[in-house]
């Protein structure tokens, strides 16, 4: 049998949404630290190159400067600091010198110390490039909101769920929570999660989309619950959804979260299931965010 491809490559489309306002973090002074390597490995190129840029320029800055604190230790060079800067830049990538070369045992000495650390910081840059790019990544799409409509006379919470990518997604696992403010009876005020239970919470073999539903019934978190009283409730929906990238042998992980705004009542998600005109199944993504009334 033939395996069923999408019949247009998936597009992630903009979301425009009023998101709440984050909160605000207390930090005291172990918190204050700032884990360097993580905040490289999760910073956006365009500020990880920049940053690598500055680095470089400030390191071969502070070198010309110490080269400059005694005459004449590099040769042919003056007292320029451009010809300081660009004979530390030589150095740092063992480029090899044409008329400047160090001339006094001060200005070996620094040719040592810094071609030690340019080979340190070389080697450290190469291995965090590398780990940002060998770092498992998931392409996994969510409809824009959640719906709520009767399914098997029972009304049940409906999503869906669609690999962006051409392969497949071993063992995919996902989870449904929900989070929202609450009072205990003693008055403090808590940030509560709940756990909805899913139809069906597993899949051996995600390839192109899977639609999650919750019932909700009276054993439900849900139970009761309107789009107001959850948006006085602060409340919103968090998804996660981890498998087995088949291509990289790798896990991987997403997630994504509805706010009360995106939940949709009375309304279905738009059937994206068809057939082509040979006969095999097709799957429309261009109305994969589609919702209708759902009466109709």
């Amino acid at each position: 049998m033939d395996e069923v491809k999408p019949i247009e490559p998936i597009k992630r489309m903009p979301r425009q949404r009023q998101r709440p306002a984050p909160a605000v973090r207390m930090l005291n002074r172990v918190m204050r630290r700032v884990d360097l390597y993580h905040r490289l490995l999760t910073m956006p190129w365009t500020g990880f190159f920049a940053l690598l840029a500055a680095a470089y320029v400030a390191f071969n800055a502070i070198f010309a400067l110490l080269y400059r604190l005694q005459d004449g230790s590099i040769a042919e060079s003056g007292r320029s600091f451009a010809n300081a800067f660009f004979f530390s830049v030589q150095t740092m990538a063992t480029i090899g010198y044409g008329e400047m070369h160090p001339a006094t045992l001060y200005a070996n000495v620094l040719v040592t110390i810094e071609v030690l650390l340019g080979l340190l910081g070389f080697a450290l840059g190469t291995g965090v490039i590398f780990a940002r790019i060998s770092r498992p990544t998931a392409r996994v799409m969510f409809s824009r909101a959640a719906v709520i409509t009767d399914f098997d006379g029972v009304p049940t919470l409906m999503f869906r769920v669609a690999n962006q990518r051409l392969n497949r997604i071993l063992e995919a696992h996902v989870t449904v929570s929900l989070v929202r403010n609450e009072l205990a009876a003693e008055g403090v005020a808590m940030r509560r999660f709940y756990e909805l239970p899913v139809a069906r919470e597993r899949s051996p073999l995600f390839v192109l989309t899977w639609t999650v539903m919750h019932a909700i019934d009276k054993t439900s978190p849900l139970h009761g619950a309107t789009q107001e009283t959850l948006k006085a409730q602060g409340a919103e929906l968090i998804v996660t959804l981890r498998g087995l990238d088949e291509t990289f042998a790798q896990t991987i992980h997403a997630r994504h979260n509805y706010l009360a705004e995106e939940i949709l009542w009375q309304r279905r998600l738009v059937d994206i299931i068809g057939t082509t005109p040979d006969g095999r199944l097709s799957v429309d993504y261009s109305r994969f965010h589609d919702t209708a009334d759902a009466q109709s």
